[in-house]
């Protein structure tokens, strides 16, 4: 397995701008080839959304049978009454979720994802990483440079006081797993699940929200990538990709929407609101 095949992120426009830059001072040589091979690598472990434009599965396609190699995913945020609902694989005989504790009973459940939504991660060294993580591949230990979104810490400890909180991401658990541990200083993910249990869709990993076993009228995702809830827009809270930019507010932002959603029956007329805006 190669370095970027683990951690599922959008490409940083700041990086895919340098790249185009630098590519368009090198000739088509065996030196650019090599450098292009060197960062496929990390684009693979990363495994970045990319596919914006996915199309509904058709009827007769079981995508949800069987876990495929890694690919690309998608990457920038359209607008949200852009997104369409399409169908559907049929969920699994079993849950993904385990029942809902006594404790959280009555909550709605809402769905975070970790890369560009809680933290941005890279192979390169960080001055500022907020985590260090080694990551073995193939007998090779890696170190994975993790920066926290300004204000993560303050989200979560509300979110996990108004919401049945689970962590879902395209990246695999051998990184996502440990970064979760520091990253979840208080218990507020009741349950982790990662890209075995997304869906294979057109080249992405979706995240289908009908497999939780939650009534998808009191799940809540909140997501960078639209991609990932392509079956279930109406579901979705999106929010900008974060890379390292330590003046974001956006998780701050949310936690009054949060906690006057948490009070609602209806989280659709509140959500198709958000989309309208």
């Amino acid at each position: 397995m190669d370095n970027t095949s683990i951690i599922t992120q959008v490409a940083n426009p700041k990086e895919e701008e340098i790249l185009s830059s630098s590519q368009e001072k090198v000739s088509q040589s065996k030196s650019s080839l090599k450098k292009q091979r060197s960062r496929g690598i990390f684009s693979t472990f990363f495994c970045c959304f990319q596919n914006y434009n996915v199309e509904p599965p058709s009827s007769n396609n079981n995508t949800g049978s069987s876990l495929p190699p890694p690919a690309e995913e998608n990457g920038t945020l359209p607008k949200c009454d852009q997104v369409e609902v399409v169908p559907i694989p049929s969920p699994p005989a079993q849950n993904l979720l385990p029942e809902m504790t006594i404790s959280d009973y009555g909550k709605n459940c809402v769905v975070i994802d970790l890369d560009e939504t809680l933290v941005h991660s890279s192979f390169k060294p960080i001055s500022n990483a907020d985590f260090i993580v080694p990551v073995e591949i193939d007998g090779t230990v890696h170190q994975v440079y993790v920066l926290k979104r300004p204000h993560v810490d303050e989200f979560l400890q509300k979110m996990g006081e108004l919401f049945e909180c689970v962590l879902f991401t395209a990246s695999l658990a051998k990184y996502a797993d440990p970064v979760a541990d520091l990253l979840d200083q208080w218990g507020v993910f009741r349950a982790r699940l990662f890209r075995e249990s997304c869906v294979f869709h057109r080249g992405n990993y979706v995240k289908d929200l009908s497999r939780l076993g939650r009534e998808l009228s009191k799940v809540i995702i909140v997501d960078n990538s639209p991609a990932s809830y392509i079956f279930h827009p109406e579901n979705a809270v999106p929010v900008q990709s974060w890379f390292d930019d330590m003046t974001d507010t956006e998780l701050l932002d949310l936690i009054p929407f949060f906690e006057a959603l948490s009070k609602e029956d209806d989280i659709y007329s509140v959500l198709q609101t958000l989309r309208a805006r």
